[in-house]
């Protein structure tokens, strides 16, 4: 039949019958469409790699955060290859960050004993052991690693640590020693040694005198001679020391009390106290108190408060932050000192460079303003007016035989004493410490 000749209602239910068929063909594409995307993308879900699974742990471990996340990622990718010791050493570093000890210790055990000369396997498992205060357990693992790899200052340096925490201390500076020689940049190897000597030797006992010459200011140099005595203890060290002191055409003896206590891995701190009845060579009463951080990338900061007593109380605030870099250490300090609605400050900048072990260095130091930490210079405080000083020296510190320390310095001062008058000081130092 023609077109032209069909009903209306004829016309009416073909047009009807193409647009149900045209709809449905679409329906069926858009239908096996979805099927195929969501059949691709189940695919690639499943084909994902250890390697990207562990990448994305890491991202969320590191970036996020979220250990949680990053443990079922880590899972996930050992699932795609037990094999991974990698992995395995990674989900066993994030299980002890999320608190998770004895799944961690699990975890680890089981990739050094089969992979027993993976390195980062050795480390990750010792550090655990010693964090926990297991030291003769970290020192096991430690052992058994330098037999796989006997030049590894990873593995020397954690083993000098489980050695002192052993208080085997005379094996750890041993093997410090041997890094410094190695790597005299290696900062964690000094650090170390440091600490060792302190322990090691529990009694200290030191020498020092200081001599100022002024070309103006006092017709008298100013000397003071110090002694003191350090104990060694397990919450930190104290030390005792006797200031004797001739300026002003006078003489006076203070004595002072140090103490280091040490609260953290992380934080220690500085106390001091001191008495003196002979002013102005000494002040009546001094204090101070700092509290230290050791901060990631070998930064350190501290922040605290000195108090010095003369015939009125001042009281000064203290800030520094230190960095240490390959054979150096730099430390910026400031103390700011408020006083009629003002603030006075002063400013200290420090450099060393390390020669070897931690009390073998030249150091270099300049700033202006005068510091309530110099013994010798602090009484210029007492002053009704404000000293304007600049300042600048430089200092040699070195060991003989490891139990003796000598250190040398000197330093130029250009101070304004008095309203657009100015002199100079010369500042000539010696001291000798004896361990035992």
């Amino acid at each position: 039949m023609e077109w032209r000749y069909a009903s209306g209602r004829t016309k009416f239910l073909f047009i009807t019958m193409m647009l149900f068929n045209i709809l449905e063909t679409s329906f069926r594409t858009r239908l096996v469409t979805t099927c195929l995307v969501m059949l691709s993308l189940n695919v690639v879900g499943q084909d994902i790699s250890a390697d990207e699974h562990f990448k994305n742990a890491r991202t969320a471990a590191f970036e996020n955060d979220n250990y949680i996340e990053a443990i079922r990622l880590s899972k996930l990718a050992l699932a795609r290859n037990p094999g991974y010791t990698e992995i395995q050493v990674f989900l066993g570093r994030v299980y002890f960050w999320n608190k998770q000890e004895d799944s961690c210790l699990l975890v680890l055990k089981s990739a050094v004993e089969k992979e027993p000369a993976y390195e980062e396997a050795t480390i990750a498992l010792a550090d655990v052991e010693y964090f926990g205060d297991r030291f003769s357990s970290a020192l096991y693992y430690l052992e058994a690693g330098l037999k796989y790899h006997p030049n590894s200052p990873e593995l020397k340096l954690r083993k000098a640590k489980s050695l002192a925490g052993l208080k085997r201390y005379t094996e750890a500076a041993r093997l410090t020693d041997s890094l410094l020689k190695a790597d005299p940049k290696n900062i964690n190897a000094r650090s170390l040694a440091n600490m060792i000597n302190d322990y090691s030797a529990v009694n200290k006992i030191g020498i020092s005198y200081d001599r100022t010459g002024f070309d103006k200011q006092f017709a008298d140099p100013w000397q003071l001679v110090s002694v003191d005595y350090t104990r060694q203890a397990a919450a930190g060290s104290l030390t005792g020391r006797i200031n004797y002191a001739r300026r002003h055409q006078s003489s006076g003896v203070q004595v002072e009390l140090d103490a280091y206590p040490r609260i953290s891995k992380t934080f220690y701190a500085y106390t001091n106290l001191g008495y003196s009845a002979d002013m102005p060579v000494f002040p009546k009463f001094r204090a101070g108190f700092s509290l230290y951080a050791n901060l990631p990338r070998s930064f350190e900061a501290d922040a605290g408060f000195r108090y010095l007593n003369f015939d009125n109380d001042t009281w000064m605030y203290t800030l520094s932050l230190g960095k240490y870099y390959k054979n150096f250490w730099f430390n910026g300090r400031t103390y700011l000192t408020p006083a009629n609605s003002r603030i006075s400050q002063s400013y200290t900048l420090t450099g060393r460079y390390y020669l070897g072990g931690a009390d073998d260095y030249i150091s270099v130091f300049g700033g202006r303003g005068i510091s309530p930490d110099d013994r010798i210079l602090a009484v210029q405080l007492n002053n009704s007016y404000k000293l304007i000083s600049s300042r600048l020296g430089a200092g040699y510190k070195f060991t003989v035989g490891k139990l003796n320390i000598f250190n040398f310095s000197a330093s130029f001062e250009n101070v304004e004493y008095l309203p657009k008058t100015t002199g100079n000081q010369l500042t000539l130092s010696a001291g000798y410490q004896r361990r035992f």
